[in-house]
């Protein structure tokens, strides 16, 4: 009933940017906290910064100064702007948001991901 699309990936050279958009879709009242998580071949997948309602923002200790994450409330997407890229932040990108439907509690949803790949 919820589906959460990543979009914006792809391959991009070592400082380079990249922003990446997640959009909520389906029986939606209200979203909650949402956040960007990211996994690389053979590692764990790790945080990479959440965003609240109220736009409270926390970002992963690599990633910050480099990458900003937003929300636009109206419109059921969040975005990742990333700068300064390099060989590490190489990841699967994936979209997860708490999703306060019709009926019952809120729950959590994941998107399929979308891949950035770093060149250096």
């Amino acid at each position: 009933q919820v589906q959460l699309l990543e979009s914006g990936g792809g391959l991009v050279q070592a400082g380079g940017s990249l922003r990446l958009s997640c959009a909520a879709s389906g029986s939606i009242v209200m979203i909650n906290d949402m956040g960007w998580y990211r996994q690389a071949p053979g590692k764990q997948r790790e945080l990479v910064a959440t965003i609240t309602r109220g736009r409270d923002t926390n970002y992963a200790d690599r990633v910050k100064g480099r990458f900003t994450i937003s929300r636009d409330n109206a419109k059921n997407t969040m975005f990742l702007q990333m700068n300064s890229l390099n060989a590490d932040d190489t990841a699967v990108y994936y979209c997860n948001a708490l999703v306060k439907g019709p009926w019952g509690p809120a729950i959590t949803y994941w998107g399929q991901g979308t891949q950035v790949t770093v060149s250096s």
